[in-house]
């Protein structure tokens, strides 16, 4: 029993030896001190090894996080713009397609030949944004939208279809052979569905494909007009005493039809028709005009009274131009003036020349010949001759242009009343001296049929001596 303690005593320090330094040694109290301290700082050390790589794992936890939401954010995105595609597309296929039977219907460019009675419009050209002044595009354009052959979205802005017209023709003209180029659905009937939409007195007589870059304005290269007058407008002054009047009993006899058109042809070639419009100098280039054809067909009674019809074929005609024409071989017909005033008129001086009403006015055709030699036979597009409409054309001028000038000449007597005018002109002195004493009764006298043929072109083509076309700029009031 003695011996047994001493040993367990020995054991027992052995062992708190041992847990206090891991060694197998006695240590002091001041050693045991720093050992604590020792152990304190290496706990330390691990929780802030343990504290930082929580954070950085809290970092990364942070940046996978904000990452998620970033991609998150970025798949919201793509699909709200997707979104937004999707509906200006179905937008636009809505503007675009008016109907099931046209989502398929390509856009091609064509040529459309139009007819219309210029009674009761305020010329071809519209006016976006003026209801008051209702014109021949208006109806057409409308037309063309409710047929399904253009969107709707396009109607205020028709340049997203390449829209284009031959001729602006001003109020009260008419047009058998008016052209006016443009895209368009290719529907299937598309003639008589946009017949369909317009009054009786504007038709749509044909279509053709033509060139992309085809332009009806710029390709246009001769336009023909004609000019209804009543006969007695030939008649000389002392040698009818009913000449006052548009008289049922007038006929023309046939050396003053020939004389009519010995006059009408000193009109072809070039000339300087400075004279024939306003504010255009004597030696303006672009006066310069070609006249290949001036004539008076035969006459044929309507309603009673006499008329006849003067074709004119130019490659452009100025503001007014046809008007005097005609009014100076009136006026030469009647005797007012000699017949060496026509020659005079195309000098360098000013002319007093008279301008004839409006009314009778018709754009008759537009020609193409120049893109027909190069276009027409490629086997892609047809040429723009319109023969196979001509028909259709003369039935529309016999049912709507021609009855409707006849019948206002009948009623406003427009072109009596203009020749009443004729003698306060003197054709002997210059436009300047005689305007004063003219011009207020003669508008005064024109004003019931006052209509203009076409002041068409911005850049009309201005002839040279040898009869070939230079570009020039088109006068317009």
């Amino acid at each position: 029993m003695l011996k047994f303690r001493p040993v367990f005593g020995a054991v027992v320090t052995r062992s708190r030896t041992f847990l206090r330094g891991g060694v197998g040694c006695n240590m002091s109290e001041g050693s045991e001190e720093r050992l604590m301290d020792h152990n304190q700082d290496l706990n330390q050390d691990r929780d802030q090894d343990r504290d930082l790589k929580r954070s950085e794992r809290g970092g990364e936890e942070e940046e996978q996080i904000q990452a998620t939401k970033r991609r998150r954010t970025t798949a919201e995105d793509q699909k709200q713009e997707q979104e937004q595609e999707q509906r200006q597309e179905q937008k636009q296929e809505r503007d675009q397609d008016q109907d099931g039977d046209n989502r398929k219907c390509p856009k091609k460019k064509v040529a459309l030949l139009m007819a219309y009675s210029g009674k009761g419009y305020y010329g071809m050209q519209r006016n976006p944004g003026s209801a008051v002044f209702r014109t021949i595009e208006d109806d057409l354009v409308s037309a063309l939208i409710k047929s399904g052959c253009i969107p709707e979205n396009h109607g205020e802005d028709m340049k997203k279809m390449s829209f284009q017209r031959c001729a602006r023709t001003d109020k009260g003209v008419s047009a058998a052979g008016q052209v006016v180029s443009l895209k368009v659905r290719l529907i299937q009937d598309l003639v008589e569905k946009i017949n369909e939409h317009l009054p009786p007195q504007i038709r749509v007589l044909g279509m053709k494909r033509v060139t992309q870059g085809f332009n009806s304005k710029n390709h246009c290269d001769a336009r023909t007009y004609s000019y209804l007058l009543p006969t007695v407008a030939f008649c000389p002054k002392d040698g009818h005493p009913e000449d006052h009047t548009t008289s049922s009993s007038f006929r023309l006899e046939p050396q003053a039809l020939q004389r009519a058109n010995r006059l009408l042809a000193l009109y072809q070639g070039t000339h300087n028709f400075h004279n024939f419009t306003s504010q255009k100098a004597p030696d303006d280039p672009s006066a310069r005009r070609y006249i290949t054809h001036v004539h008076c067909g035969e006459p044929f009674v309507r309603d009673g009274a006499e008329f006849a019809v003067v074709t004119v074929r130019g490659q452009s005609f100025m503001l007014h131009q046809i008007r005097k024409m005609v009014g100076l071989v009136v006026a030469v017909m009647k005797g007012y003036a000699d017949e060496e005033v026509l020659e005079r008129s195309w000098g360098p001086k000013k002319v007093d020349v008279p301008k004839a009403p409006g009314l009778g006015l018709v754009l008759e055709r537009v020609h193409f010949d120049r893109y027909n030699r190069r276009f027409g036979g490629d086997g892609l597009h047809p040429p723009l001759e319109w023969e196979q409409e001509q028909q259709a054309a003369q039935a529309f001028k016999d049912a709507h242009i021609y009855p409707s000038i006849v019948e206002t000449e009948l009623r406003e007597q427009s072109m009596v009343s203009w020749m009443a005018t004729l003698p306060v002109h003197d054709f002997q002195a210059t436009q300047s001296q005689a305007r004063s004493s003219s011009s207020r009764r003669e508008d005064g006298a024109a004003a019931a049929g006052n209509r203009e043929e076409d002041n068409n072109d911005d850049g009309a083509a201005a002839a040279s001596s040898n009869g070939d076309a230079a570009d020039g700029q088109q006068h317009s009031d």
